[in-house]
């Protein structure tokens, strides 16, 4: 089974899509993805589907979608629906129900979410050997994964909607590592055009401003990167009206004095590193 929620819900067995079109089975199917391979528990889909509380009946309607989705499953297994499959996989084996809940095994196929897990760990864990280019390698390959916002198309309840948050949180910080290991391999210029569409998307984004500043300092655009910090004063004002970090306002200092030197740029000791915290992992089950 392939399955991708990395952008549009994509669920794939023997080749052959599983995804329905319609929103309740499609609903369920991707609480379902979500959580490849474990046990979800009915009550758990049930509230996921009517957040507002089951309504009579709940039960025998969640049991048809299931049975809904076991049809695409047969009719996408070699042998149709009907058939016997020399791997064992049936309908009833791929979307089983088990301890009160239903599971759907992937056969060992992929899913996107892992992959972004397994490729952002091997990135962070390079940054912190200090290995540069692996990982930006790493950490590049984890967000290309990303086709646009997770479970697309999908009309999501409270437990995915929280899914997708903490998945964008883990994309946003495998962003911010990558663009860090960006910057220390000295890519200032060729970061420039990226970092400036990232740093508009996201105008209270500190963390993304103050690396844009520095790709544009590093560049020998100290004007240009006060106006980020400019900017990104604006920005946080409407955000609430805060102010930026003693680390912004420490940068912001750096730039004013590289301009009134007249270097054409800042050595990279001045301007320290810019990494956002990262989160505990996102595991599956739970753009810019």
């Amino acid at each position: 089974m392939d399955v991708r929620i990395l952008g549009g819900l994509s669920v794939r067995e023997n080749g052959v899509s599983i995804t329905p079109t319609a929103a309740a089975p499609r609903q369920l199917l991707a609480l379902l993805a979500a959580s490849a391979d474990q046990v979800v528990p009915a009550s758990v889909l049930m509230e996921e589907m009517w957040p507002s509380g089951a309504p009579r009946g709940a039960r025998v309607e969640l049991h048809s979608h299931v049975l809904g989705l076991r049809n695409l499953i047969g009719a996408a297994l070699p042998g149709g629906r009907t058939g016997a499959p020399a791997d064992g996989r049936t309908a009833e084996t791929v979307l089983a129900a088990q301890s009160g809940g239903y599971r759907l095994d992937t056969g060992g196929g992929s899913h996107d979410v892992w992959q972004f897990e397994r490729a952002a760990g091997a990135g962070y864990r390079a940054m912190e050997a200090g290995d540069l280019q692996r990982a930006a390698l790493r950490l590049g390959e984890a967000l290309a994964l990303w086709r646009g916002e997770p479970y697309a198309g999908v009309d999501a309840g409270p437990r995915l909607r929280a899914e997708a948050e903490r998945l964008e949180a883990s994309r946003l910080s495998v962003l911010d590592q990558w663009i860090e290991a960006q910057l220390g391999l000295g890519r200032h210029v060729e970061m420039v055009p990226e970092l400036a569409v990232l740093a508009a998307r996201h105008p209270a984004d500190e963390s993304l401003h103050g690396q844009f500043m520095v790709a544009l300092l590093r560049s020998g655009r100290a004007d240009d990167a006060l106006e980020a910090y400019r900017r990104l004063c604006a920005g946080l004002q409407r955000d609430g009206g805060r102010e930026p970090s003693a680390r912004l306002r420490r940068l912001h200092r750096s730039v004013l004095t590289v301009r009134g030197s007249g270097l054409p740029r800042v050595p990279a000791q001045a301007t320290g590193g810019w990494v956002r915290p990262r989160p505990a992992p996102v595991m599956a089950g739970i753009l810019v």
